[in-house]
């Protein structure tokens, strides 16, 4: 790193400082955050102990009561007015300190329907059904466990350094992010009428392809509209023996498929990313019968509303085309179906993110914080600011992948487990300690007295 003296050197000037004067202490010309990375440490064994308790212990999404009444009790001991049970499971914790901005500061709680295979000594061993009564193994795969124990830590320093900040906080704990409905769900349950409506919005998420304890943010769109698409190819069923006689909608089916490509690679802008994925192709029981439909599930992802649009109408269009041209008739037309529950694209408002990303360089070592490209995964915390596009928004990355394996990965020793792999296991001291300060030093940015 550039500069690594000069980091050392300010390093240990702030640590000076944070053990001369602890959180909330405003002695004239003293910056509160400067006792932030120390504080921190010294509650690390106890957020650590709280971490290994929400990975051993997950729950599906909307099955989330323990672990919101687990965090809940956290909050009411830090005198924070709390209110559970919004939009299921969520929990809305408010404090209030004189007039200003009104923060809203959020974390997901749901696991995956994922069987752990981390190996670690406090790896999820959870058994649940999912809503279609499946059972399965359950792990926090995403990173949502960091997420909520960085969130408690934040919660704790900003309880504790009242007269340091003014406004309002509101804190949720939100259920039900990995099926793309938890923030739908508790706007819909009155998040801003019956309570503070906010001004800002931030969050973060654990990175499995940062290393750990770095920072990556991204201006404007940065993390995609993700579609759950159906699609019904409708033929005429026979003998295989006998092609000539059946409509064959696995023929059909495949040219669909190829033809799809041509959505992304020649319909669409090359600077307006876009992907359509074919996920599964189901079709027939038999080796000699040609079955009269075959099924397709497609993933499709954008980040505007208006790609998004032309994508879904592009498949209905191609997928009817080649029925067409397979002299499928007109009652026997491929059927699409867009699933209603959608995860609509997150958008940081560009000046916004570049203001955060500078308070945020302004306050870690020279290196940490770079901007990133953005994502084609889905997370539903865009409906806040969807929800009240005068709401300042941003979330950025918390990397997890530790430092020997980053230069493993880099030298094509290894490969990195992605988020939602039974393998992926961040290290997670530092993107708690790391995701804590940083949303605590937004959070003091946002709110600062002067």
């Amino acid at each position: 790193m550039r500069h690594a003296l000069t980091a050392v050197m300010a390093a240990a000037s702030l640590i000076s400082i944070a053990h001369a004067q602890p959180p909330g202490a405003s002695a004239q010309g003293a910056t509160p955050s400067s006792a932030i990375a120390a504080t921190i440490a010294k509650d690390m064994d106890g957020l650590m102990t709280l971490y290994r308790d929400l990975h051993a212990n997950p729950e599906l999404s909307e099955q989330e009561s323990a672990t919101a009444a687990k965090l809940a009790r956290r909050l009411k001991a830090m005198k924070f007015a709390v209110t559970e049970k919004v939009g299921g499971t969520g929990v809305v914790a408010v404090l209030k300190n004189g007039s200003g901005p009104v923060l809203l500061i959020r974390a997901d709680m749901d696991g995956l329907p994922v069987t752990e295979q981390t190996g670690l000594e406090f790896a999820s061993r959870v058994k649940a059904k999912t809503a279609d009564g499946a059972e399965t193994g359950v792990m926090h795969a995403c990173g949502h466990d960091t997420h909520m124990t960085a969130f408690i830590e934040t919660a704790r320093l900003l309880s504790s350094m009242k007269e340091d900040w003014k406004g309002t906080l509101v804190m949720i704990l939100q259920p039900a992010e990995e099926v793309g409905r938890g923030a739908r769900l508790m706007l819909e349950d009155g998040l801003y009428t019956r309570f503070p409506r906010p001004t800002h919005a931030i969050a973060f998420h654990d990175a499995a392809n940062l290393g750990a304890g770095k920072i990556g943010y991204t201006p404007g769109f940065a993390l995609a509209n993700v579609d759950s698409v159906d699609l019904l190819v409708r033929g005429a069923g026979g003998h295989g023996a006998y092609p000539q006689t059946t409509r064959d909608p696995i023929v059909l089916g495949a040219r669909i498929v190829t033809a799809l490509q041509t959505l992304v690679s020649r319909e669409q802008d090359p600077f307006d990313p876009a992907v359509v994925t074919v996920g599964s192709f189901a079709g027939g029981a038999k080796h000699n019968v040609i079955p009269d439909d075959a099924k397709m599930l497609l993933t499709v992802r954008s980040y505007s509303d208006e790609t998004r649009e032309r994508l879904i109408r592009g498949i209905e269009r191609i997928a009817r085309g080649e029925a067409i041209a397979a002299g499928v008739p007109d009652d026997r037309m491929p059927l699409l179906s867009v699933k209603d529950e959608f995860t609509p694209s997150t958008y940081n408002p560009p000046a916004f993110a570049n203001r955060m990303a500078e308070v945020l360089k302004s306050h870690f070592p020279e290196g940490t914080v770079s901007e990133t490209r953005p994502s084609m995964a889905g997370e539903d915390f865009g409906r806040y600011y969807r929800a009240d596009k005068s709401i300042e928004s941003f979330i950025f990355w918390v990397g997890g992948v530790p430092a020997d394996r980053m230069a493993k990965a880099a030298a094509g020793e290894i490969s990195l487990p992605s988020l939602h792999s039974p393998f992926w296991a961040p290290e997670a001291d530092k993107v708690i300690a790391t995701a804590s300060e940083a949303m605590t030093v937004l959070a003091m940015h946002i709110l600062k007295r002067d």
